[in-house]
């Protein structure tokens, strides 16, 4: 399946949101997701089934002072 994450073309056998976030080393719980121009509540990350050619942006948020 393709998809299109931060503006970059991906290949995955991946089917979830959650699944794709982890697989990109990141911490379901300190990124939001938008999918198809449509927010995705972290809540929903699970349940979220992705398709091919859908259009992700994942922001990862850090921490800093």
């Amino acid at each position: 399946m393709e998809l299109k994450v931060n503006g970059e073309m991906r290949i995955t056998d991946i089917s979830s949101l959650y699944d794709l976030i982890t697989d990109m080393g990141l911490e379901p719980t300190r990124v939001a997701a938008e999918l198809n121009g449509n927010i995705v509540p972290r809540a929903e990350f699970k349940n979220t089934v992705l398709k091919n050619g859908d259009s992700l942006e994942i922001v990862n948020f850090v921490g800093g002072g």
